[in-house]
């Protein structure tokens, strides 16, 4: 499914949307550039969540939890990771058996790491500095359930 925003509001809103039709243990696999709108994404996942937290970049602690919500939100960013040996000595797999929503920004670095069923969403600009093309693919039914 593809998206056409115009603001980081509606960037959040597309995000709320598919939060609704989540599911313990989903990983989000988030592609784009830098300042895409990925955190503006997992702003409006956690938003659809529950979650009351104030949502901020992982780039500098790796992974952020958000415990508040109906499923936990655990967001990381793996910029500064050098290969899948240091994702696992951050305990990716244990944090894959905790029942959350896993949103994996640049999930490419990585990107066989990532689990076989992840949802890849790709965000990139469109025809101005607001603009954003979203697009959603894999996972269980994300493409027919986000609903926005």
């Amino acid at each position: 499914m593809e998206y056409l925003t115009n603001s980081s509001e509606e960037t959040e809103a597309v995000a709320a949307a598919l939060a609704a039709h989540l599911s313990p243990g989903t990983v989000l696999a988030l592609r784009g550039d830098l300042g895409a709108g990925k955190t503006a994404f997992v702003r409006g996942l956690a938003r659809g969540l529950g979650t009351q937290s104030r949502v901020t970049s992982p780039t500098f602690s790796i992974v952020q939890e958000y415990l508040d919500g109906r499923i936990p939100l655990f967001h990381f960013d793996l910029y500064r990771l050098r290969g899948p040996d240091d994702l696992f000595d951050i305990g990716w797999e244990d944090y894959l058996s905790r029942g959350g929503i896993c949103a994996v920004e640049w999930s490419e670095r990585l990107a066989d790491c990532m689990e076989p069923d992840s949802i890849v969403v790709s965000i990139r600009r469109g025809a101005d500095d607001t603009q954003r093309i979203i697009q959603i693919t894999g996972g269980t039914d994300a493409d027919e359930n986000t609903g926005a």
